[in-house]
């Protein structure tokens, strides 16, 4: 029989539907692990996957979505003893059902954990996890691994590297958006395809959360930036509670008749939640003869952080921020030793507000630890900004540290073409993913002539593309080098620039400033040559973008040539500016302000500035109600307007939480007691803790007390608590449809034990109807509306 990749070059295979809903009308105890019945039924769990198999599923994926140790372990069970019995489970299914072209998925579901920074849970420790599911599934049988539901990129690259290190298993998967089009962690669909194509994945796409229609947008961009086969699962709809369970209300017919206009951009479609056989039999009886999707090659490179996207498309020019580059920076230098990291953030602010769509970093000093100084530095910039990085190192082992934990998909600086340099770079590429600045000059140095240039650019093209490393994301630096030096220099660095572009096809990235050195007026001469460069078709221009010059010219360069439309981003750069000034950055003014401070979720910039204001006797309420709060305030009405996204919002949670903890220290006692205001829990047979525990933070930021009862709490815990502590209000959630009804029973006994609080609710699954239906006070999209909710109620 044909590989299950094989077989989606000729025909669409379908996906089977919701197995948690599925199980939950075969019987399923409430509060069970679904993935323990492989064990404890299998002649339920091989009932569901025949179902699927007779309306015409052909991929079947296992009863798995919980199974890892953690989830496992109060079951005394462990993954490969799980994941063996459900891929036997759908083995005997096809058997029951006649199928002999059927391929075993094994699924993997997300851990319930929020990674660090900004949950608890390391992403190597995520990795591990994985990893031993992994195997299982590649021990057990399994003809691929669907990677599912996945709300945050940096978790889904810690399940596809397990994967990818501990099998050789087709990789299939998928995530949740919501309704904006946004991950849980601001992640767009474009940063996920640019990390998915670059991590290597062979089928993609969304799933859960929403039904078909709400789900286009985002599944036509997904199409738009693809250069891979494309997976679609939605739910049936969005869930309502009827009789203590969750229903969902689009039936086999409308489902067929809303997933009808997406199927020609599908090759591989099923279902989610709440999608049965019947949805399935429908979806494959309307979409079998619509012809296959043609998948293109797109050209553009996509330079990514967790959130944000930056295309290299051959037309419009980016910035890449040079100043974290230790080479000439005395002050960089002394901070890199030692381990200032406020510093270092700083400089990246800067870069940010002064234009910057990229960063430089580069830690490189003799003596420094570079692989761990390169990582901690990269990390510690990704809490701070949403800007996508540019790893800067010679390195290899400092380069694959860092790529590894990179949390997007970085641009990489650099190869070259000695062979030490693309044994050791190129198989990184290749396994992380990411756009790498290729360098023209090799065992024999730095060629003098354009034509030596050029062909040490093909020969790294060349090598690239055979080890599966797409053209596009290839960025040829033709070597600036000082024209005091030599007069023809520039004009060879030029000569390879439009080379590159016009008879290599690829993009181009170019250090300016070193043209000038030497030389008097050197900010003059840069200016020049960077327009050159930018006439020539410059990619990414690594600048000092704090240089007023530098941005003029770039900033006329795109009004010029029509890339600034209507030169929008020239009037505003330019709106209060003197004549030929360019606007000076405002985190450059002076030293960070405990407001900018929290905004910016500078932490340690936050507890000093704290400190410094009560020390010299600024009363502690006035620093807290016209500094904190309204920070906070700022960031929250930001994360309201998408502008910001949850990861902003927590760093500056915890910069406030910092400042308050200092503060705390000068408040009389009795402003510091206080009984708890706020139970969380995640409800009865629930161990996903995301959402509470993101709630958690930013309530407690806001200064509110938080009683936390964790996961898999029973009804009854919280009603006593709630009772004996006197709480005014108790939020709950709960990711799953299978532990949604714990949601409703824990309300009906709160409410039956005729206690005065407020319940606010949310999750993944749970939306207004739902709250409505199960009586809840308050339903919360997100973690600022429990913040909001809870201000209307309680005094902070």
């Amino acid at each position: 029989m044909k590989t299950v990749l094989e077989a989606i070059k000729e025909r669409r295979l379908y996906l089977d539907g919701g197995m948690g809903s599925m199980l939950q009308a075969a019987g399923l105890p409430e509060g069970l692990l679904p993935d323990v019945w492989s064990i404890q039924n299998p002649q339920a769990i091989q009932n569901v996957h025949r179902q699927y198999l007779e309306a015409g599923c052909r991929i079947i994926t296992t009863n798995t979505f919980g199974t890892n140790r953690q989830k496992l372990a109060p079951y005394g069970l462990t993954p490969a003893q799980v994941m063996t019995a459900a891929v036997a489970n759908v083995r005997a299914a096809m058997e029951q059902a006649g199928v002999t072209d059927g391929y075993v998925c094994a699924d993997l579901g997300p851990t319930g954990k929020l990674l660090k920074p900004y949950g608890d849970l390391d992403f190597e420790d995520a990795v591990d996890l994985f990893a031993e599911t992994a195997r299982a599934a590649a021990q057990a049988g399994a003809d691929c691994v669907l990677v599912e539901t996945m709300s945050d990129l940096y978790e889904l690259k810690a399940a596809v590297v397990a994967v990818k290190e501990n099998c050789d298993l087709p990789i299939f998967a998928s995530l949740i958006f919501d309704g904006t089009g946004k991950l849980l962690t601001g992640g767009s669909p474009r940063a996920a395809v640019a990390l998915l194509e670059g991590l290597g994945v062979n089928v993609f796409g969304i799933n859960c959360g929403l039904g078909p229609k709400e789900m286009a947008p985002v599944f036509e961009a997904f199409w738009a930036d693809s250069s891979t086969p494309l997976l679609l699962q939605p739910n049936a709809g969005l869930p309502r509670s009827e009789g203590g369970k969750a229903v969902y209300d689009v039936d086999p017919q409308t489902y067929a008749a809303e997933m009808l206009p997406l199927a020609p951009m599908a090759t591989v479609m099923g279902g989610c939640c709440g999608t049965t056989p019947a949805h399935l039999k429908a979806l494959i009886e309307a979409t079998r003869d619509i012809p296959l999707p043609e998948v293109t090659q797109k050209e553009t490179c996509f330079i990514t952080s967790y959130c944000q996207a930056v295309a290299l498309d051959g037309k419009h020019p980016v910035i890449i921020g040079e100043r974290i580059n230790p080479t000439g920076k005395k002050k960089l230098q002394a901070a890199l030793r030692e381990g200032d990291t406020g510093y270092v953030l700083n400089e990246a602010l800067k870069q940010e507000e002064a234009g910057a769509h990229i960063l430089d970093v580069n830690v490189g000093l003799p003596g420094l630890d570079e692989p761990a100084v390169l990582t901690a530095t990269m990390e510690a910039i990704q809490e701070v900004t949403g800007l996508p990085l540019q790893l800067d190192t010679s390195n290899p082992e400092a380069m694959e540290r860092a790529l590894r934990r990179y949390n997007g998909k970085p641009l990489i600086n650099s190869v070259n073409g000695k062979e030490e340099s693309l044994n050791a770079i190129l198989p990184l590429v290749k396994k992380y993913g990411g756009g790498l600045v290729c360098l023209a000059l090799d065992d024999d140095g730095i060629p003098e002539t354009v034509e030596g240039r050029v062909a040490i650019a093909q020969k790294i093209i060349r090598r690239a593309e055979e080890l599966g490393i797409p053209r596009r994301e290839l960025l040829v630096d033709g070597l600036t080098m000082p024209v005091s030096a030599g007069g023809e220099n520039a004009n060879v660095t030029l000569g390879t620039l439009c080379q590159a572009k016009q008879v290599l096809g690829v993009k181009t990235a170019l250090g300016v400033s070193n043209v000038s050195f030497g030389l008097p007026k050197r900010e003059q001469l840069n200016q020049a040559f960077f327009t050159m460069a930018l006439q020539g078709g410059l990619d990414g221009a690594i600048i000092n973008p704090m240089s007023a010059p530098m941005m003029a010219a770039y900033r006329s360069y795109c009004a010029l040539t029509g890339l600034d439309d209507q030169c929008q981003a020239y009037m505003e750069a330019f709106r209060d500016a003197a004549p030929a000034a360019a606007p000076t950055p405002k985190a450059a003014d002076s030293q960070v302000t405990l407001h900018q401070a929290v905004c910016k979720g500078l932490k340690e910039a936050a507890a000093s500035q704290a400190k410094a204001q009560a020390e010299a006797g600024t009363a502690i309420l006035d620093i807290i109600n016209s500094q904190l709060v309204p920070a906070l305030d700022e960031v929250g009405k930001g994360f309201e307007k998408g502008t910001l996204f949850l990861p902003q919002l927590l760093m500056s949670a915890e910069a406030a939480k910092e400042a308050f903890q200092v503060l705390k220290e000068y408040l009389p006692a009795a402003e510091n007691a206080g009984e708890s205001q706020i139970i969380l829990a995640t409800v009865k047979g629930d161990i996903h803790d995301i959402g509470k525990n993101i709630v958690k933070v930013l309530l407690e930021s806001y200064r509110f007390r938080v009683l936390d009862l964790g996961k898999d709490v029973p009804p009854e815990t919280i009603v006593e608590t709630a009772r004996e502590k006197k709480i005014p209000l108790v939020g709950l959630s709960a990711l799953m449809t299978t532990t949604a009804p714990y949601m409703e029973e824990t309300i009906r006994q709160l409410r039956q034990a005729d206690l005065p609080c407020k319940v606010v609710v949310g999750g993944a699954v749970i939306t207004q109807d739902y709250a409505d239906s199960i009586g809840a006070d308050c339903y919360a999209a997100d973690a600022m509306e429990t913040v909001h909710y809870a201000q209307s109620l309680l005094e902070p």
